[in-house]
């Protein structure tokens, strides 16, 4: 959907700054089919100019022109604390494609780049590019990445990286931080408009219902409470669950200080940036409830077009309520199958919750111990179990096994049947922070192979791929502990 607002207190025009000499580090097809680009027998795009259009450096490839790139204001609460006007520092519009919105991530400064040069490096350009597509194949919503190109020009963060731009897909980018800013402005007629344009192409549903804004809020919470229980489910760490990092059609967006678990830990940080923890593995659900308060606070003018204040507010306070649920619903459904439970029974929250502490207690690996579950037969016997080894606390997991198997018997799918329904949610292959880093490392060196092996095998991730068993393993010892910041 084209970003239809126009005005400069919505966005700013903005032409990408071009880079030298760029080339292909990393390109989906798969993503490139949703646009209809023709791709040549190399992979690649058939037509070479658009090398030069994903990389910023022409807005013209073929037929198609993209002849109005934009940057857009919104702005947010940045570890809780109001940050005031942000917008796309590093990010332009660069128009609309099938439906679909393309943006460049790192091609320069913009209208709203505050003290940032606008640019992204080679190293959180490739994560971002492998993350988007594992997450999609993991069957988690979120914005897709088309390619990644790179060029020697000098970029300094910690150290001297070198500049890439990340090209992404999205059906909008819009999100809770463009709500924010219009209310914050007290501009209404923008903060309606928003709504409405939010209405009228993604949330259909709501035109029907009396209260359209308040049944869009709701819309728009339900979604994002769903997405984070699948991100608990994963084992996935955003990193900086700012208001302006969530989307307003529950995407996961802004890849930046991501993790997935390796070992199990409910308190995991994966940002060290974030020296408090707010944004830890078992914070995300009340930070994105939080960041949906934010949301109905900015809401609050449009409900009062046609309530008092006072009413405005006990319906969005109501509304606010039925997010915890929602998660609760999701996260319970998602870890039931990831046991392999069809059947709901009481009981079986407590049976995940004590499997979840002794893991923590343990520090199993997450993704492989869950895949490996869905191995148990009914009738196995309690010492053949070689995940007991997995654990300090022996009795303790000797318990849970002898519950787990128990239960196990109350379902009618026989065993076979079980782990194939087990193994379509439980993934093999996830992007561990030291494979990442593999690729991220010889692409530093000019070898792109490692990321589009990882591509390869992240877009199937629940596959047995026995070319590639050892990318299921946990990571070495050394390796555990690779730190990302906000400017990853």
């Amino acid at each position: 959907m084209p970003f239809t607002l126009r005005g400069d207190d919505v966005c700013q025009p903005t032409s990408p700054t071009p880079i030298p000499k760029p080339y292909w580090v990393a390109f989906s097809p798969a993503v490139a089919q949703l646009i209809d680009i023709e791709i040549g027998s190399n992979g690649l795009p058939s037509h070479g100019d658009w090398l030069e259009v994903l990389a910023g450096n022409q807005l013209a490839v073929g037929g198609i022109e993209f002849s109005s790139p934009i940057a857009t204001v919104y702005s947010g609460h940045q570890f809780g604390v109001w940050a005031g006007q942000l917008g796309d520092g590093r990010a332009i519009l660069l128009g609309d494609m099938n439906g679909l919105e393309l943006q460049l991530k790192g091609a320069g400064k913009t209208q709203y780049s505050r003290m940032g040069d606008g640019r992204a490096v080679l190293r959180s350009s490739i994560r971002e590019f492998l993350c988007s597509e594992a997450m999609h194949a993991l069957g988690i919503p979120t914005s897709r990445a088309l390619a990644v190109v790179g060029s020697q020009q000098a970029v300094l963060r910690e150290t001297l990286e070198t500049a890439a731009v990340c090209s992404r897909i999205a059906p909008s980018f819009i999100r809770i931080g463009h709500f924010e800013h219009f209310a914050s402005q007290q501009n209404i007629v923008r903060l309606k408009e928003l709504a409405d344009l939010m209405i009228a192409n993604f949330y259909p549903e709501c035109i029907a219902d009396k209260d359209s804004y308040l049944s869009l809020f709701k819309a728009i919470s339900a979604r994002n409470a769903k997405l984070v229980a699948g991100w608990q489910s994963v084992g996935f760490c955003h990193g900086v669950l700012n208001s302006d990092n969530i989307s307003a059609l529950g995407l996961t967006i802004d890849y930046g200080p991501f993790g997935f678990l390796d070992q199990f830990e409910i308190d995991h940080i994966c940002n060290h940036s974030d020296q408090g923890g707010r944004y830890a593995y078992q914070r995300q659900p009340q930070v994105m409830h939080w960041n949906m308060a934010c949301l109905a606070s900015a809401m609050l003018p449009l409900l009062e077009l046609d309530h008092s204040e006072e009413e405005s507010q006990a319906l969005l306070r109501s509304a606010l309520e039925e997010f915890p649920l929602i998660y609760a619903k999701e996260w319970q459904y998602l870890f039931r199958s990831k046991l392999g439970l069809q059947l709901e029974k009481e009981g079986d929250i407590q049976l995940i919750e004590r499997l979840l502490q002794a893991m923590n207690d343990s520090r199993v690996d997450y993704t492989n111990f869950f895949r490996n579950l869905g191995n148990l037969s009914k009738d196995v016997l309690l010492t053949t179990i070689p995940q007991r080894n997995e654990f300090i606390d022996r009795e303790n997991i000797d318990q849970w096994f002898t519950d787990y198997i128990n239960r196990l018997k109350s379902e009618t799918l026989d065993d076979q049947s079980r782990k194939e329904m087990m193994n379509r949610i439980n993934p093999k292959y996830i992007l561990r922070n030291h494979l990442a880093q593999a690729a991220i490392e010889k692409a530093q060196q000019n070898d792109f192979s490692e990321v589009a092996t990882l591509l390869q095998i992240l877009s199937n991730p629940f596959d047995e791929q026995v070319d590639f068993e050892s990318y299921s393993k946990p990571p070495p010892i050394d390796m555990q502990h690779i730190e990302v910041s906000c400017s990853s």
